[in-house]
C-alpha cells in the first residue's frame, strides 16, 4: 500500500497541501500566498491562474517537503474556499473572467430583487440556504449578464461553471472531470439538497443554464485522476468537500449532536444533524455535511463574518497590539470587562441575524477604560457570537451540545478557549492536530481507496491537544450574555 495522502487545501488567501500518514499526522507541508483584488468597495476577486498556479506549486513542494515521492502517495483530496465562482472556456481551459470571491458583496442588489420577486421560501424549503450574495448562484448570472458572449457560450455547454474544486479539477485531470462534490453544490442555492440535483426552477429564476453545471459526485469516491504529466503517474482523487464541511469531518463529528468552530478571519460553526435535513427557523443554513456513497449527512452552518478579523483590526487598524497573541496577556491584564462589549459587525452580522446594514459598535466605555478592556471585548465577542449560533442550532436540532471541537488559529488563545468554555457551559476541545480542514480532505480521499478502513480509524487518530472545563457560574454566564444581547441591539440596522 502507497504510504501517504495528500490534501489540496485551498483557501481564500493562500494554497496549501499537506502530506498525512496513517495516524493523521502531517509529514510534508506547502504554502503559497496569492494577491486579492478589490476593484470596488465590497468586490472582492482571485485570478484563477494564481489559484491554480499556487495549489499546483503547494502539491508539488509538499510532496518534496514529505522526502516522497508521488508513487507513494494513494489519493488526493480536495478542499476548498467556498461558494467562490469561476467559468472557464470548455476547449482552452481559460477562465472568461475573474473568480468572484465568497466575500463580494457585488449581487447584493440581484439578492433584493429576487428576494422581492418572492423567491425567499422556495430558496430554503430547496436549498437550505437564505438568498444571499454569499452563495454562488447570482454570482453565476452576473457573470453570465455581465461577460460579453458568456451566457450564448453557456448555453451551448462551451462555458462552464465550478466553484473552486471544481475548477481545480478539470485542471488536475488535464480538462477530463468537469465534477464537483454535493458539500460544494449545496453552497450554490441552485442545487436541491434533497433530491441531490440542480433545480430547474431555480435556475430559471436566475436564467442560468444547466449545460455548464458540473456533474454532482460523493465526498469520497473517484473523481478522476491527475494527468500524468503533473506528477509523473495518475493519482486518484478520491476526496472532495467544502473547507468547512472538510473541517468537520477532520475532526471527527460524525455522530448527530457534535459540532465544530473554526476561529479563523470568522468563525463557522457546523453541527452534525444527521440523515435528515433540519430546517432552521433560527437564521441558520441547512447544508450537506458529506456524501458518502448513497449516503449524506446533513449539517446545520451559522457563518460568523468577523472573528480574528477584530483582532487584526486592533493590531493594524488602530495600533493597540503589536500581534494577535499579545490579546491573550492583554486579557489577563483586567480582572472582568468593566462592561465594555465589542460588536466587529464591520460588514454586518452574519447568522444568526443576518443584518447586512448592522456596523462595528463599541459600548460601555468609560475614563477608565484600558487597552486590555478592549482586547479582552475583541475576544469575548469571538465567545459570544459563537453561544448565539450553537443556542440557533440546539432550537433548530432538538439537540443539546455533546461538547465542542475548535480549531483555526484563534484557537492558540487559551484564554479565549476558557471564556468560550464558561460561556457555553460545555467542554471544549483543540486537537493535536489543528489542520482539521487539510485533514477532512484526506481522510474522504483515504477511505475510498482502504487506506483507511472505516470510521473508526479515523476516531483513533482524534487527538486531544488540550481542553477546557466550563467555569463560573450560570447567573454570571447569563448576565454577560445578557449584556451582549444589548449590545447586539445597539448595533443593528444602522447604515440606511
Amino acid at each position: 500500500m502507497s504510504k501517504y495522502v495528500l490534501a489540496l487545501d485551498q483557501g481564500t488567501t493562500s494554497s496549501r497541501a499537506i502530506v498525512f500518514g496513517h495516524d493523521g499526522r502531517p509529514v510534508g507541508m506547502a504554502q503559497q500566498e496569492f494577491p486579492q483584488h478589490y476593484p470596488q468597495p465590497g468586490h472582492v476577486e482571485h485570478d484563477p491562474e494564481d489559484i491554480w498556479s499556487s495549489q499546483l506549486a503547494t502539491a508539488k513542494g509538499a510532496i518534496e517537503q514529505a522526502k516522497t515521492t508521488a508513487a507513494n502517495i494513494a489519493a488526493i483530496g480536495v478542499t476548498n474556499q467556498r461558494e467562490t465562482t469561476i467559468l472557464w472556456d470548455r476547449h482552452t481551459g481559460q477562465a472568461i473572467a475573474p473568480a468572484i470571491v465568497w466575500q463580494s458583496r457585488i449581487t447584493a442588489d440581484r439578492c433584493e430583487r429576487l428576494k422581492a420577486d418572492g423567491l425567499e421560501d422556495t430558496v430554503r424549503r430547496k436549498t437550505g440556504l437564505v438568498i444571499d450574495a454569499y452563495f454562488s448562484g447570482t454570482k453565476i448570472a452576473h457573470l453570465l449578464d455581465t461577460v460579453s458572449g458568456a451566457r450564448a457560450a453557456a448555453e451551448r455547454g462551451d462555458v462552464l461553471f465550478g466553484t473552486v474544486d471544481s475548477f481545480l479539477l478539470w485542471r488536475l485531470t488535464g480538462g477530463k472531470r468537469h465534477v464537483t462534490d454535493a458539500t460544494n453544490a449545496s453552497r450554490t442555492m441552485v442545487y436541491d439538497i434533497h433530491t441531490g440535483d440542480w433545480d430547474d426552477e431555480l435556475l430559471r429564476a436566475l436564467n442560468i443554464p444547466r449545460a455548464m453545471l458540473p456533474t454532482v459526485m460523493p465526498s469520497s469516491g473517484l473523481l478522476g485522476e491527475t494527468d500524468p504529466s503533473l506528477f509523473g503517474r495518475a493519482i486518484p482523487i478520491t476526496g472532495c468537500a467544502g473547507d468547512q464541511q472538510a473541517a468537520t469531518f477532520g475532526q471527527t463529528c460524525f455522530e448527530p449532536g457534535t459540532a465544530k468552530n473554526t476561529y479563523g478571519t470568522g468563525c463557522f460553526l457546523l453541527m452534525n444533524t444527521g440523515r435528515t435535513p433540519v430546517a432552521s427557523t433560527q437564521g441558520l443554513v441547512t447544508t450537506i455535511a458529506w456524501k458518502i456513497g448513497d449516503e449524506v449527512t446533513y449539517a446545520l452552518e451559522g457563518s460568523i463574518f468577523v472573528a480574528g478579523a477584530a483582532v487584526q483590526w486592533l493590531r493594524d487598524g488602530l495600533g493597540i497590539v503589536k500581534s494577535a497573541a499579545e490579546t491573550e496577556s492583554l486579557a489577563q491584564s483586567v480582572p472582568d470587562n468593566a462592561g465594555v462589549y465589542f460588536v466587529p459587525a464591520f460588514v454586518g452580522l452574519g447568522a444568526p441575524y443576518w443584518d447586512s446594514q448592522a456596523r462595528g459598535t463599541l459600548v460601555g466605555l468609560t475614563r477608565g477604560t484600558t487597552r486590555g478592556h478592549i482586547a479582552r471585548a475583541a475576544l469575548e465577542a469571538m465567545a459570544y457570537q459563537t453561544r448565539d449560533v450553537l443556542e440557533a442550532m440546539q432550537t433548530d436540532a432538538g439537540t443539546p451540545l455533546k461538547g465542542l471541537r475548535v480549531d483555526g488559529g484563534a484557537t492558540a488563545n487559551n484564554w479565549l478557549l476558557q471564556f468560550q468554555a464558561d460561556q457555553l457551559g460545555v467542554l471544549v476541545r483543540r486537537p493535536v492536530v489543528q489542520e482539521t480542514t487539510a485533514l477532512g480532505a484526506a481522510y474522504l480521499a483515504g477511505l475510498a481507496v482502504g487506506y483507511w478502513n472505516g470510521l473508526d480509524d479515523l476516531r483513533r487518530n482524534w487527538a486531544c491537544d488540550a481542553e477546557f472545563q466550563p467555569a463560573g457560574t450560570d447567573e454570571e454566564r447569563s448576565r454577560l450574555y445578557a449584556d451582549w444581547k444589548r449590545a447586539v441591539e445597539r448595533s443593528q440596522h444602522w447604515e440606511r
